[in-house]
């Protein structure tokens, strides 16, 4: 099995947001990661970044939320550009799952009409709520007629131990992440914004677009023991580990 990082788009938000002591006037440029994952029985793309309209018309989009998360990406940026790069288009995809329904993270999933869309049962739930657009959900990412599957608790996608989908919720009720384990490269957990930056997690931080803190602190302690057993963890929006990362055709195996 591979696992290709590709990027799912690159947003621009207060820092505030995320570290605490930050002055209120400072930005931060967080990339949006997507993982396509090359198994034997499927091609599986964890989650599918913003919608490529959201680089020209974000207000379109977005609605209210590009007053608070500005696309600073190009029309090019994004998981279908990614997939075409290593050879592979929406068709190929067998398995999206979306880590969580915000727009950032599931925004290209209307593409990938063939595959079998996972999320969690809570997640979806959320984002049917009454207002949910006012907290990061936009209904034309998920609510195209595709088909969901929906799970609650851990999920092993082809039953080899290879993907694991683990509940990491506190960010949202219902975020999940996927714990991957490579022959060569070894495990990693796509833990999405459940650690959006490294330094919440060195410093027990909790950002403030976080639903539940007392439960995000509880999954920052299951990531502590997953990592701690030998996982890597990649996180959702850490432009520092990002730019260390192997991408697009440079697979991990």
């Amino acid at each position: 099995m591979k696992m290709h990082v590709l990027s799912g788009g690159r947003c621009r938000m207060r820092r505030s947001i995320y570290i605490p002591d930050a002055d209120k006037g400072e930005m931060i440029d967080l990339p949006v990661l997507s993982m396509l994952l090359r198994h034997p029985k499927g091609n599986v793309l964890f989650d599918t970044g913003c919608h490529p309209s959201a680089a020209s018309n974000p207000e379109e989009r977005w609605g209210g939320l590009a007053k608070f998360m500005t696309p600073v990406m190009g029309p090019n940026d994004n998981v279908i550009s990614g997939l075409k790069a290593v050879g592979l288009g929406p068709d190929d995809i067998d398995v999206v799952v979306c880590s969580h329904l915000h727009t950032d993270h599931c925004g290209c999933n209307e593409f990938f009409k063939r595959a079998t869309i996972i999320v969690n049962a809570k997640e979806l739930k959320a984002a049917k709520a009454s207002e949910s657009t006012m907290t990061g959900y936009v209904p034309a990412d998920w609510e195209n007629g595709q088909a969901m599957k929906t799970v609650d608790g851990q999920d092993d996608i082809f039953g080899d131990g290879r993907i694991t989908l683990v509940p990491l919720p506190g960010h949202t009720v219902g975020t999940m992440g996927a714990l991957v384990r490579l022959d060569r490269s070894g495990e990693f957990l796509l833990a999405s914004d459940a650690v959006s930056l490294r330094v919440n997690l060195d410093q027990n931080t909790v950002p403030k677009n976080t639903k539940d803190a007392d439960l995000f602190l509880k999954t920052f302690a299951e990531i502590r023991r997953i990592e701690a057993k030998g996982a890597t963890i990649i996180c959702g929006h850490d432009d520092a580990q990002w730019q260390s990362l192997r991408k697009g055709a440079d697979a991990y195996d």
